[in-house]
């Protein structure tokens, strides 16, 4: 006589596989610890106080052409008269300096001028001319 062999039945698995979740925890602390130093850093800005002031802001034009030619108030100027002008806007409390530059000017340029101006203390700074630029 043959005795039929009895196979037993596969047993749930009652474990929960927690590899994906531990995966996913992974990239979100990853995610966390990038993005917190961008979080944390600060510019700091001045912005204006509502005070109902009635001064009106002079503003003084930079201009920077092509060449790197430098204009104040349409008029050329060299470099070397560049700090005593910045020097006299300083002196006005009212004045604001605006910047503008042709946009196929060296951006050494830029940065040299941008340099001075920052080196000479202006803190009413405008920059004219930044638009985004089109598609």
């Amino acid at each position: 006589m043959v005795k039929a062999a009895r196979i037993p039945e596969p047993v749930p698995f009652s474990a929960i596989n927690v590899t994906p979740f531990i995966d996913v925890m992974l990239v979100l602390l990853i995610v966390m610890i990038l993005s917190m130093p961008i979080a944390t850093h600060k510019v700091p800005i001045e912005l204006p106080v509502d005070g109902g002031s009635t001064m009106i802001e002079q503003p003084h034009k930079l201009a920077i052409d092509r060449a790197g030619a430098l204009f104040w108030d349409g008029g050329r100027i060299s470099d070397a008269e560049l700090p005593a002008r910045l020097a006299a806007l300083q002196a006005d409390a009212s004045a604001v300096l605006h910047m503008q530059t042709d946009p196929d000017a060296r951006y050494e340029r830029f940065d040299g001028v941008l340099a001075v101006v920052k080196r000479a203390g202006v803190e009413k700074l405008g920059f004219i001319g930044n638009q985004p630029l089109p598609d």
